[in-house]
């Protein structure tokens, strides 16, 4: 009996840890949100397989070397194939934020969080207070049309 409940916990411990949102596994390729990553392959690229184009952007440098950006936060996957179509790299890639500088303040029941590096800007963090939520998410919206090239829209953030 004591075995068997042994077991079972042992199993509905892997099955929480399995489970966790958001948290990266080790065989996962974590790029910051903002950010650039290298990725160094083995043998030649010929295609490059973005499951969410919206979440990350992969530059090929050269026929081996991939530049990763981190556009918003999310997970989606990246799968890389040779000349042949045959699959050389699979992984789950995840965007997430830099937590080590982030404070979120508290009103009452309202929530609103700041990434704090060099100065405390606000992001977007579910859970936030919507006001805040919507306002971030149209600042956020703004920037991502002006470093695409967007003339109109630098032209309304001055």
């Amino acid at each position: 009996m004591i075995k068997s409940l042994t077991k079972l916990a042992f199993l509905l411990n892997i099955g929480v840890a399995t489970f966790v949102a958001g948290q990266a596994r080790a065989e996962d390729l974590v790029v910051q949100y903002d950010q650039a990553r290298l990725l160094t392959l083995d043998q030649p690229a010929a295609n490059i397989i973005i499951g969410n184009p919206s979440i990350a952007d992969v530059t090929l440098k050269s026929t081996k070397l991939l530049v990763i950006t981190g556009k918003t936060f999310g997970v989606t996957n990246l799968m890389i194939l040779n000349e042949d179509d045959k699959v050389i790299y699979n992984t789950r890639l995840m965007v997430k934020a830099d937590d080590s500088k982030v404070v979120t303040l508290t009103r009452g029941d309202a929530k609103f969080t700041y990434n704090c590096v060099p100065k405390c800007q606000p992001v977007l963090k579910v859970g936030d207070d919507a006001a805040f939520y919507k306002q971030t998410a149209e600042a956020m919206q703004q920037k991502m049309k002006i470093s695409e090239g967007d003339n109109q829209a630098q032209q309304a953030g001055n």
